[in-house]
């Protein structure tokens, strides 16, 4: 009797599972989630230095760095990043840096294409009267009159991982008298290497109105790794080391023609007041290791 039981008992199992095969062959796919209308997405960072377009921003001194996203479904954005800098830089009596910009962009497969214009806010920054070039002090005419900032729009193309840049300055370039429609160009590789392992690279070139010396090229080579492979938790947080330098024109030690990248950091030589003995080459290649995510 009990084989009876259980050979019945395995007829009907037999039966049932194919019965809930076919039920669940014929239940239909899940709907894919509805892309949404809009997104918004944070960075943050920890960087040794701040490179600006190759220059130095921050006396190479470490720099915080963080931004907000908001994207819409149809490729308008809109943002903020901000990042503190030194006044030696450029900036006097202001330290902090805020980049306010917008847009629309779109991609077809591997190409792309990004329109849009950004605003570079120096709060606090207040200059003295433009001075010329001095052998005396070893300074050059680029500090410049009242608040500092500098607005431009931009066009980008990109395939694949290379992208192409032209961003062209609507207002006096960073506050630089008489440098209205200077302009850059940013040609740009980032390769997924795979298991989180990625390399970039960089070529720029400023073309700098009527400012004697102040056109450069500058370029970049770095690697990066997110940690997520190596370290639980830390998905998502991605360390960058790079080697970025310039043939910009910024040697404190020549005397003989105008240097603008040689920047001060301030003046402590109270036998000199007019003098400046805190001056670094803002344009010498460095090496920048950073620490950042994005979520």
């Amino acid at each position: 009797m009990r084989k009876t039981i259980l050979a019945a008992s395995l007829a009907t199992a037999a039966f049932a599972v194919p019965q809930l095969a076919l039920a669940q062959a014929a239940a239909p796919a899940a709907a894919p989630a509805p892309t949404p209308d809009y997104t918004v997405t944070g960075n943050v960072g920890v960087f040794s230095s701040y490179r600006f377009r190759g220059i130095a921003q921050t006396y190479d001194e470490p720099a915080i760095q963080g931004g907000l996203d908001f994207s819409h479904v149809s490729g308008f954005y809109v943002g903020n990043w901000d990042s503190n800098v030194n006044q030696g830089a450029g900036y006097p009596g202001g330290n902090i840096e805020m980049d306010f910009y917008g847009g629309w962009k779109k991609s077809w497969g591997d190409w792309g294409i990004d329109l849009g214009g950004i605003y570079y806010y120096y709060p606090g920054t207040n200059s003295g009267p433009t001075i010329g070039f001095s052998p005396a002090n070893n300074r050059t005419g680029v500090v410049h009159t009242g608040r500092v900032d500098n607005g431009e729009l931009y066009i980008a193309g990109s395939w694949k991982f290379i992208s192409l840049k032209y961003s062209h300055a609507v207002t006096d370039y960073f506050s630089t008298p008489n440098t209205k429609n200077s302009n850059y160009i940013d040609l740009s590789a980032n390769y997924d290497l795979g298991d989180g392992w990625g390399i970039n690279g960089h070529v720029g070139h400023l073309n700098f109105k009527n400012m004697t010396n102040g056109s450069y090229t500058d370029w970049k080579l770095g690697v990066t790794k997110d940690l997520g492979g190596w370290i639980g938790g830390m998905a998502g947080w991605v360390v960058a080391v790079s080697y970025i330098d310039t043939d910009a024109k910024g040697d404190c030690g020549n005397t003989t023609s105008p240097q603008p990248y040689c920047f001060s950091n301030g003046n402590t030589n109270t036998a000199n007041p007019s003098g400046f003995d805190k001056t670094k080459d803002a344009s010498k290649g460095i090496g920048v290791i950073s620490i950042s995510k994005t979520f």
